[in-house]
């Protein structure tokens, strides 16, 4: 693995890690708490691409489970991803990782509009299947009841697709990380 690679991802954890510092909100319809992290889902992926994002949540979620409280409300431990939150979380790096791949192979008609798809699809759609199914599996709720409360999630997550969205165009715009490599290799194989 590339040292870049490494700083990368462990830069984007990191960035995840702070995100958790802002208090989680705790609602009456559900045990999960609201957090800003999956904002940083969806910039990782988005910025990183597939394998970068992907790794950068694998980092944070082992770090997670080693017991670092990097989870909003200073939460760590193998004890939450047994809980009910556990879904989500682990649903991360798959979220991070899908929406890069999206983002790479869409890299030349990338648009406002494709990028918001793809955090739908990435950090929406997807977090939400797992967290939902792993929170009907973990406390015996029917999973349609499961999804009904999950939908306090979604005005959030609407504001954290579009952050997200503007934020790595831009980004990409000014300083792209995906690709740059191969760039990097294709302009000193030239010379």
């Amino acid at each position: 693995m590339k040292l870049l690679t490494m700083v990368y991802a462990s830069l984007f954890a990191a960035i995840i890690g702070a995100l958790g510092l802002l208090p989680p909100i705790v609602t009456p319809f559900t045990p999960v708490p609201i957090t800003a992290q999956t904002l940083g889902v969806m910039l990782a992926g988005s910025i990183l691409g597939a394998k970068r994002g992907g790794l950068s949540l694998l980092i944070f979620v082992l770090l997670v489970m080693f017991g670092a409280p990097l989870l909003s409300g200073g939460r760590g431990g193998l004890g939450t991803l047994f809980g009910p939150s556990g879904g989500y979380i682990i649903a991360w790096p798959v979220a991070a990782f899908v929406i890069g791949l999206l983002v790479e192979r869409l890299w030349k008609k990338l648009n406002i509009g494709l990028y918001i798809f793809i955090n739908i699809l990435g950090g929406i759609l997807l977090v939400y299947a797992s967290g939902v199914t792993y929170l009907s599996f973990m406390t015996q709720t029917p999973w349609l009841s499961a999804l009904t409360a999950a939908l306090i999630f979604l005005p959030g997550d609407i504001v954290k697709v579009v952050a997200a969205s503007l934020l790595a165009r831009q980004i990409n715009r000014v300083y792209p990380l995906i690709g740059k490599e191969e760039n990097l290799k294709r302009h000193s194989r030239a010379a």
